[in-house]
C-alpha cells in the first residue's frame, strides 16, 4: 500500500514551525511495513488543498492530511474534502454535544467557532481524537483512502496509532513489515563513510543502506522488509556485521541511543565521576550530559571558565601558559582539563578553548581545542570546524564527548600529555 502526506499550513512553508508531523509519520508507515514514497506542504488556500488533494488521491492509495481542521477561518481541509469528493458538508449533532460537554466538564463556555468541528464532508466518518476537541475525518474518494488529522503533534500521533495505522495496515492485506536498524558513527566524514561502505551500499537490495548526517555524526540506516519483525532482522544482521567490523570503533551506539548516554553508562559502568572546563563551548557539554536521566551518578560538576582570569583563577591555567602559547590551544586546554580534575574532584574532566566568532581569537574562526584528562594521563586534539559559531560549538560539544568515550575505550586520539 502506497501511502502520501500532505501537511496544511501557511505557517509550515513560512518555517515559523517546523513539520515534526512528516517525520513522525513517515518512521510510523515504515514501521507498518507501508510504502511512502512523497509527502507535500501546502499553505492555507482552498484552491490549493483541493490540487493537492487530487494529486495525491490520483497516486495514492490513501492520503494522511495534518492541519486544517480547528475551528477558525483558515481551517479549509474539511472544504477541501467535500470539494474534492463533490458533496456536501453536514452537521452532526453528536459531535456538537460532545464538543461542549468537553468545554463544561473544564468550567468554561465553548466558543461558537468550535461548532465547525461538528461538520464533515458527507460520506466520511468522525475518527475519535483521544485527547483533544477536534474529530478527525476518514473518507474514501474515488478508491482512495483519506484522513484528516490535526496539526497538533501530539494529537495527531494519539490518532495515527489508535485509529489510522491498524484500518490501514488491515487492509494492505499482510506485505509484511519494514524494519530498520540505525547504527551510529563518528570520526569520518559522510563522503569517507561511503568510500568505505561503498560496495556494500551497491549490493544492498534487501537490506537497503543510507546515510545520515547530523551534526558532527554519520548515522548509517540498514532496513529491511520481510514477512515478520524477526526474519527483517535476520536479513539486518549480517550487513551490520560487516558494517561494524570495517567501521569499528567510530560506530558508539544504535537506534536512538545518544553519545551522551552511551557515555555515561561507560562512566557508571567503571565507577567513574567527570565534569568539564568549558570556554568557547559555554557550558554545552555538560548541558548535553545533564539531559540524561541519571547523569548524577557519575556527573559532579562544571566551570565555565570564558574569561582568562577565570581561567587562570579558578582552573590554576599558568599565565605563563596563555601568553607562550595563547588561549586557544591544546596546552591551555590541557591546563583547563587537569584543573577541573582537581577543582571538581573527578576521575575524567574535559577541557575546551576555540575560536568560534564571529571575530577570530589568536587562531583563525573555527578553530576549536579539546583536552581529555583521564587516570592513565591527557590527550589533546585541534579541530578545525565550520566558521560558523553555532555549527563550530555544537559539532565541537559532539567530538568532545567522543573522543571521551575513546579515551575510556584506550584508543588512541589526538596528542599525549
Amino acid at each position: 500500500m502506497n501511502v502520501e502526506v500532505l501537511a496544511v499550513g501557511t505557517e509550515l512553508l513560512l518555517g515559523q514551525i517546523v513539520n515534526t508531523n512528516a517525520a513522525v509519520i513517515g518512521e510510523r508507515l515504515a514501521e507498518s511495513g507501508l510504502d511512502h514514497h512523497r509527502s507535500c506542504v501546502v499553505g492555507d488556500n482552498l484552491g490549493r488543498i483541493v490540487d493537492a488533494l487530487r494529486g495525491a488521491i490520483d497516486r495514492a492509495d490513501a492520503v494522511i492530511v495534518t492541519g486544517g481542521i480547528g475551528p477558525t477561518q483558515d481551517d479549509l481541509t474539511r472544504d477541501a474534502l467535500a470539494a474534492v469528493a463533490g458533496v456536501e458538508s453536514i452537521f452532526d449533532e453528536e459531535v456538537a454535544e460532545r464538543l461542549r460537554h468537553y468545554w463544561e466538564s473544564r468550567g468554561r463556555e465553548m466558543p461558537a467557532s468550535n461548532i465547525t468541528q461538528a461538520y464533515r464532508p458527507e460520506g466520511s466518518v468522525f475518527v475519535d481524537n483521544p485527547i483533544g476537541t477536534a474529530p478527525g475525518i476518514r473518507m474514501e474518494i474515488d478508491g482512495t483512502w483519506v484522513f484528516a488529522l490535526p496539526g497538533v503533534p501530539v494529537e495527531m500521533r494519539a490518532m495515527l496509532d489508535a485509529s489510522v495505522l491498524p484500518f490501514l495496515v488491515a487492509r494492505a492485506g499482510g506485505d509484511g513489515v519494514l524494519v530498520s536498524r540505525v547504527l551510529r558513527t563518528w570520526g569520518d566524514s559522510e563522503s569517507k563513510i561511503a568510500e568505505r561502505l561503498g560496495d556494500l551500499f551497491e549490493a544492498a537490495t534487501n537490506p537497503t543502506l543510507a546515510f545520515l548526517a547530523s551534526s558532527g555524526e554519520i548515522k548509517l540506516r540498514l532496513t529491511a522488509k520481510a514477512a515478520t519483525e524477526e526474519q527483517a532482522r535476520r536479513l539486518i544482521a549480517p550487513l551490520e556485521e560487516e558494517i561494524r567490523r570495517r567501521l569499528g570503533s567510530r560506530i558508539f551506539g544504535v537506534d536512538d541511543e545518544t553519545i551522551e548516554k552511551v557515555l555515561l553508562d561507560m562512566l557508571v559502568a567503571r565507577e567513574l565521576t567527570i565534569g568539564t572546563a568549558e570556554s568557547a563551548t559555554g557550558g554545552m557539554v555538560a548541558a548535553r550530559i545533564t539531559s540524561v536521566p541519571g547523569s548524577s551518578h557519575a556527573y559532579r560538576g562544571s566551570v565555565v571558565a570564558y574569561q582568562v582570569d577565570l581561567k587562570e583563577r579558578l582552573l590554576g591555567v599558568p599565565a605563563g601558559t596563555i601568553e607562550t602559547h595563547g588561549v586557544v590551544s591544546e596546552e591551555v586546554a590541557a591546563a583547563m582539563a587537569a584543573g577541573a580534575r582537581r577543582l571538581l574532584e573527578v576521575d575524567v574532566a574535559v577541557g575546551i578553548t576555540g575560536s568560534a566568532g564571529p571575530e577570530p581569537q589568536d587562531e583563525p574562526v573555527g578553530t576549536m581545542v579539546v583536552a581529555v584528562a583521564t587516570p592513565e594521563g591527557t590527550r589533546t586534539r585541534t579541530l578545525h570546524m565550520p566558521p560558523d559559531r553555532e555549527r563550530a560549538r555544537t559539532f565541537t560539544a559532539t567530538a568532545a564527548l567522543h573522543l571521551t568515550r575513546l579515551s575510556l575505550e584506550g584508543v588512541e586520539w589526538g596528542t599525549p600529555r
